[in-house]
């Protein structure tokens, strides 16, 4: 699998785990105020790919927020570059009050 391909299953996987399960039962009401133009290029593109507005909307916030999240924790490395952080992850860490605060926060796609 490439990397490209790995990330995206990375994405898919993320993005389920993102959703708490209220979420995907109950639909809340959420509203935008846009102007002329984007909505116009909004209905396009949800147009072309034979969706509504709210699907296109909901698909592409959710798609745009995975990749935040993952922005933040997801990355991928090669060859040597791997061989060091692999090294690095293996090399019990020093006493590090920051890092211990860091790892006791929960992560943000986690319910």
């Amino acid at each position: 699998m490439t990397s490209t391909a790995s990330a995206r299953a990375t994405r898919k996987t993320a993005t389920r785990r993102a959703t708490p399960e209220i979420a995907r039962t109950t639909a809340k009401p959420l509203s935008l105020r846009v102007d002329a133009e984007t909505q116009f290029l909004i209905d396009s593109a949800a147009g072309s790919l034979g969706q509504t507005r709210t699907e296109f909307m909901l698909s592409s916030a959710r798609e745009r927020a995975t990749d935040v999240l993952l922005n933040r924790s997801l990355f991928v490395l090669g060859g040597r570059d791997w061989k060091a952080f692999s090294d690095a992850l293996d090399e019990p860490p020093s006493a590090n009050p920051k890092l211990k605060a860091l790892m006791a926060k929960k992560a943000p796609w986690a319910t």
